[in-house]
């Protein structure tokens, strides 16, 4: 078998570099962020850059996760149901990625599995080494390539030492072995403090994990220190002479106010410079500029901005309440930052408004009261008495997703005079089903082809001149994510319009209602949208209905002052 062959990273003349981000110690230690700010360094020295995320898990993709134990689902233009670090990659490269980027154990192996099924093996004894690093590698190589890139930038989930992602550790081996001065490991390891000022830091942890990576095989060329605080000389001196690294690629990532700090704080330890060496790239200038005066910004705006984001997750105890809804507060942060004001994001939980009907009037602390998307019945109610107390306070209002259907359900209940109207999602038998699945959906339902309900991805939407989101937008062709099952009801769509709401955006064929809003005379701003604008907004570049969003925060914010 001849493995080389088979392995070449490009069939161009120009050689595909590739930079492999793995985690030490612990879980949750900053690769994804590690690897986005390493991706933006590069692109501001002129460096082409493509980012992949590989998750250890036996999910083929992360639609079927649990928000609370592995965060937020993020989705792709093309549908992909991917890990949280995928939005990372597009919010700091300002790339929009595909399913190329993204692997979990799961789906390496089911396509594997499917080409033997399919006799493209020709009858050979597949076996999981070398054919599952393989296939590893083939799908690092398409996406460089896809991409036209300088550079594959890629994560690896877990941390060293683990079962789960230890073939992925093997493809680097391999591909390491094939193209020695093409292939650089980051290892981003926990450094942990004993002390409370965070100052007496411990390097053993981190010299374990080296050397779990050497008994694979590998050694780290560059070793991220992520600690309460900088490493000083003495730690960076133990780490290089425990670790086998150059002092001047023991690189301090301390905690920090903005994510958005991390590529300038890396650039003050002459990164850019240790990888355009160490990957044999030649020097060009810098660019960050952009970035700088985006983190001056963040820094400088002082004038805070609250923010009220309802959720289910908020009151039980759950974990990872921020990773549930990370583009959401990410998204509010772009439009705040571009604004000059301080976002000051606050958990509400739904459950509360069920139990204590009184705690509504809590809401008129805030500028604003964002629903985010989600699913199931949980704290329902509670979340369509906050929208009730908005539209009727005048508390400006944006519902994603889920936030939009409820906020129609309000309206049906208590605007139009439907009692009892739901959502077939909660309530299958209800006899006002405002929000329900479209014939075509049933059927697949029937069938349970579950997968087939779901409308993912990026779709075409037209909106209607003289609206809010026709005046945020400043076109009248847009394009945005879903990813949800249920839609609005055409049979009650001519009712809502006689009430007063807007649809304001729908699909080009008028069958799926995409925006709604109350009029600007009746409401400042109370908008619902059945796609996530949060997973497209970016920090230079935010989106144009939480820009807006914000703006009429602002004005509710003054008028408090």
């Amino acid at each position: 078998m001849n493995i080389k062959l088979i392995i070449m990273p490009s069939k161009k003349s120009r050689a595909i570099k590739y930079v492999f981000v793995v985690g030490g110690v612990m879980s949750g230690v900053g690769k994804g962020i590690t690897a986005s700010s390493i991706g933006k360094i590069l692109e501001s020295r002129g460096v082409r850059v493509t980012a992949l995320k590989i998750d250890p898990y036996v999910n083929v993709d992360a639609g079927t996760m649990n928000p609370t134990e592995h965060g937020e689902t993020f989705v792709l233009d093309d549908g992909t149901e991917c890990d949280q670090d995928m939005g990372n990659y597009e919010r700091f490269l300002d790339h929009d990625l595909s399913r190329v980027n993204y692997m979990t154990t799961g789906s390496v192996y089911l396509d594997v599995i499917q080409r033997e099924r399919n006799l493209e093996f020709g009858g050979k004894c597949v076996s999981v080494v070398p054919y599952i690093p393989m296939e590893v590698i083939s799908r690092i190589n398409r996406a460089a390539e896809l991409a036209n890139a300088d550079v594959a930038l890629v994560e690896v989930g877990g941390t060293v030492g683990e079962y789960e992602n230890i073939l992925f550790l093997e493809a680097i081996r391999m591909l390491k072995l094939q193209h020695p001065g093409n292939v650089l490991i980051a290892l981003v390891s926990f450094i942990p403090s004993l002390s409370a000022g965070g100052t007496e830091l411990k390097t053993k942890p981190t010299q374990h994990a080296a050397r779990n990576l050497n008994s694979v095989g590998l050694n780290a060329d560059i070793i991220f220190g992520r600690a309460p605080v900088r490493l000083d000389e003495k730690r960076k001196e133990k780490l290089s002479l425990m670790c086998g690294v150059a002092k001047e690629d023991v690189i301090s990532a301390p905690n920090v106010e903005s994510i958005y700090d991390v590529p300038l704080n890396f650039e003050k330890e002459a990164l850019s410079d240790r990888l355009l060496k160490k990957l044999n790239i030649k020097p060009r200038a810098r660019d960050l500029e952009p970035w700088r005066k985006l983190c001056r910004t963040i820094h400088s705006s002082k004038q805070e901005i609250r923010i009220g984001v309802i959720g289910k997750y908020f009151d039980t105890g759950e974990f990872m309440l921020a990773d549930s809804y990370i583009s959401v507060l990410e998204a509010i942060k772009h439009s705040a930052y571009a604004s000059h004001r301080k976002p000051v994001i606050e958990w509400l939980g739904s459950g509360e408004f069920e139990k204590n009907p009184r705690s509504l009037k809590t809401l008129s602390q805030y500028d604003g009261i964002i629903v985010p998307g989600g699913f199931g019945n949980r704290g329902i109610e509670g979340k369509i008495a906050a929208i009730r107390y908005c539209r009727e306070n005048k508390i400006p209002y944006l519902g994603l997703c889920y936030g939009m259907q409820l906020a129609l359900v309000e309206f049906a209940r208590n605007v139009i005079g439907l009692k009892g109207a739901n959502t077939t999602e909660v309530n299958p038998t209800t006899k006002y089903p405002v929000i329900d699945i479209l014939p075509e959906q049933k059927k697949l339902m029937e069938e349970k082809k579950y997968g087939g309900t779901m409308r993912l991805g990026a779709c075409p939407a037209s909106l209607v001149q003289k609206t809010i989101a026709s005046s945020a937008y400043g076109v009248l062709e847009i394009s945005e994510r879903h990813r949800h099952r249920y839609e609005v009801n055409p049979d009650y769509i001519e009712q809502f319009e006689k009430a007063g709401v807007i649809f304001s955006g729908h699909s080009p064929d008028r069958r799926l209602m995409e925006i709604v809003e109350l009029p600007r005379d009746v409401h400042p701003f109370f908008v619902g949208t059945q796609f996530h604008p949060e997973l497209k907004s970016r920090p230079l570049n935010p989106h144009p209905l939480f820009r807006e969003f914000i703006k009429a925060a602002m004005k509710r914010n003054k008028t408090n002052e």
